[in-house]
């Protein structure tokens, strides 16, 4: 469905605004286990949710604008100190600078207009209480069929890749890991094996994760290729995979923890919740505060 552009006082809602919107709306859904086929169902309704977010956070920039908030000029380097860290330094923030065709003076500007919204949404939810004991203990008995925690497995890989590759060089390739899995055996006992994997991953893997041991955290039934996923769970903790193919290549895996699933109790979840529950009041307080603002503005859509 393609929506139709959206205008606030006469001025359109940039298509990449209601964009930015939207990838943050469905990696929100993703992080909290939305599957990607019910991703796609409703992606017609997010993107609609994507425009009206679109439109408040206008709605908000031009409220900033006009009241004109004066704006601590160490809070902006704050900000700027941050980008600037997130872009792996000065360097790389010049770069972006170049690419994006605007000014660090016209960069501080726009990260000023951003603190004034962010000023203006700490007025609008300031008296917004915290949740009580009895609305988090309330809240959580009424939806306990959402606390369940699914069986996990916390384990390592190393990979090598065989994608493309011939008959000859995939051998090789077999062998390779093969090589790798014998040599991390013979460490010694478990501690010196964990340690051994860790270091052939780094040396060995063509899996990014091979920066970090090869491991992969936790992860639940499902969320693996079959033949990953299948031996992952059938292995005892500490013990070192035979090798596994995958379409991705060779595997062996180092399994290091597990978790039984069952009831999350509410001791699992009570932090989880009181910030669940303060976000949704918060967020029903800005969304009354931008109602307000929508009231005073003329919306079309076109």
């Amino acid at each position: 469905m393609k929506l139709k552009q959206a205008f606030v006082n006469g001025e359109p809602i940039a298509r990449e605004a209601v964009q930015f919107e939207l990838d943050r709306l469905v990696q929100f859904y993703v992080s909290h286990g939305m599957k990607p086929e019910e991703v796609r169902k409703n992606l017609d309704t997010f993107a609609k949710n994507a425009q009206e977010q679109a439109i408040g956070t206008k709605l908000m920039f031009d409220r900033a604008k006009e009241l004109d908030i004066a704006v601590p000029e160490e809070m902006v380097d704050a900000k700027l100190l941050q980008v600037i860290q997130q872009l792996g330094g000065r360097d790389n923030f010049v770069k972006a600078l170049a690419e994006q065709k605007t000014s660090e003076e016209q960069f501080r500007e726009n990260l000023k207009s951003g603190c004034r919204v962010d000023m203006i949404v700490q007025q609008a939810v300031s008296e917004v209480p915290e949740p009580t004991e009895d609305e988090i203990n309330q809240y959580y008995e009424q939806n306990r069929d959402k606390f369940v925690r699914d069986e996990q497995v916390l384990c390592q890989h190393i990979l090598i890749k065989t994608e493309g590759l011939d008959a000859a060089d995939k051998a090789e390739a077999l062998e390779k890991i093969k090589d790798i899995r014998k040599k991390i055996l013979s460490a010694g006992d478990a501690g010196e094996i964990g340690q051994a994997f860790s270091k052939a991953a780094a040396d060995h893997s063509d899996c990014p994760s091979g920066r970090d041991g090869g491991s992969l955290g936790w992860f639940g039934r499902g969320m693996m290729v079959p033949e990953f996923d299948q031996a992952s769970f059938s292995m005892k903790c500490g013990e070192v995979s035979d090798v596994i193919e995958t379409q991705f290549g060779y595997h062996i895996i180092l399994k290091t923890d597990e978790k039984a699933g069952g009831q999350l109790e509410l001791t699992d979840v009570h932090a989880q919740l009181r910030d669940q529950l303060r976000h949704e009041a918060r967020g029903r307080a800005l969304d009354a505060f931008v109602a307000e603002l929508r009231e005073k503005a003329t919306i079309e859509y076109r």
